[in-house]
């Protein structure tokens, strides 16, 4: 049976900044397959969002089949960690290393509770190399396998780092939806002596902004906290304080729960950009939807997995940015549940080893209830 520490380890210590590809996959295949695994690996895409390496990892057959979803790419270290960002180390009952909770460490723990499973039907691990990214080639493209392949799954976790402050407190059953917006308002450069023999866009930019501004998309539902949309950056470029300038542009983020569509969205906010500067040049990325995996057996088979092992009820939650999850909604239902959230993405991220062994527990009796 594979050690949950150890592997854990040796999938950090596989540089595997985004898009990931090479070594971290050798490592997991090489812990798969003895434990019964057909496994593929897909290297897809070109640049600049790809390539991407993928794997689909199948045992079993039959019915019932429960897939775990995540991935293997991490975020680029950043500077002043206290050791070696890809040199494990554990201090203090912790082990340290980029992508220790987001999210190395759930998939690790979940190949070491399949390694005690035995009952009949399909379970699948669907690895993606580019969460972390665009995820242009990732997990939607492993989709497509999945389906070329008539390898639906029943239900489907993911391992992401969904617990708050203690193992177990929370899980996600939905995420709401993110698109990104820029807008660039085209003017006549010219002299600010001379304003009548200019067309400065900056006025039309703000009048349109103020207004998008002072929109309010909804106030949530039961599931989902308030739609929002965020100025993120306003740029001129104009270095010059007698030059009217030449364009105006800037740059929106809208996250957005199930009452909206991501390209409804993106339309409103031309129309009122149109409004004030006709010329403007509205572009929009609906980077996922909304979605939600209604309460039910599902979340109740996750709840009290958690709660027989761990002693904790996790609460219903929708909170966060998105995740995969909002690619895998399409095929099956879906909820998130793994770690401690609280250093993602942070220097000196670190996985308490006792949470790994709690977790690595935890995946086993989710396994045994769902094939019961």
């Amino acid at each position: 049976m594979p050690d949950p520490i150890q592997l854990t380890k040796a999938l950090i210590a596989a540089e595997s900044v985004t898009p990931a590809t090479g070594t971290v996959f050798d490592v997991l295949e090489q812990a798969l397959i003895p434990l019964g695994f057909r496994v593929e690996r897909f290297l897809e895409g070109e640049a600049p969002d790809g390539p991407v390496e993928n794997l689909l990892a199948v045992r079993g057959s039959g019915g019932p089949h429960f897939a775990f979803a995540g991935h293997l790419d991490v975020v680029p270290p950043g500077q002043g960690w206290t050791s070696n960002p890809f040199g494990p180390e554990i201090r203090d009952g912790l082990i340290y290393g980029r992508g220790a909770v987001d999210m190395k460490g759930s998939i690790a723990a979940f190949v070491a509770a399949v390694a005690g499973h035995d009952a009949p039907g399909t379970i699948s691990l669907v690895v993606t190399g580019d969460e972390e990214g665009p995820a242009t080639y990732g997990t939607p493209m492993l989709i497509e396998h999945m389906r070329s392949r008539d390898l639906i799954p029943d239900l489907c976790l993911v391992g992401e780092p969904s617990s708050a402050q203690q193992l177990g407190d929370t899980i996600k059953i939905g995420r709401r939806g993110s698109t990104v917006i820029w807008i660039d308002v085209p003017g006549r450069q010219g002299h600010v002596a001379y304003p009548h023999l200019a067309d400065n866009p900056i006025p039309r930019l703000v009048r349109a902004l103020s207004e998008i501004d002072a929109i309010v998309l909804d106030d949530g539902t039961d599931w989902f906290q308030p739609s929002n949309i965020e100025p993120t950056d306003v740029t001129v470029g104009n270095p010059a304080g007698n030059v009217i300038p030449g364009h105006a542009s800037a740059r929106l983020s809208i996250r957005f729960n199930d009452l909206h569509r991501g390209a409804d969205l993106v339309e409103r906010i031309r129309e009122i950009v149109l409004r004030h500067a006709p010329n403007a040049i509205v572009k929009g990325t609906v980077y996922g939807e909304a979605f939600l995996t209604e309460p039910g057996a599902f979340s109740a088979l996750i709840q009290d997995s958690a709660e027989a092992v761990l002693g904790v009820r996790p609460e219903l939650s929708t909170s966060g940015g998105t995740s995969d999850a909002r690619f895998l909604s399409k095929l099956c239902p879906v909820v998130e549940f793994g770690l401690v959230n609280a250093t993602m993405h942070k220097l000196d991220e670190a996985v308490a080893v006792a949470d790994l062994e709690a977790l690595t527990r935890t995946y086993a009796e989710i396994l045994r209830r769902v094939f019961a």
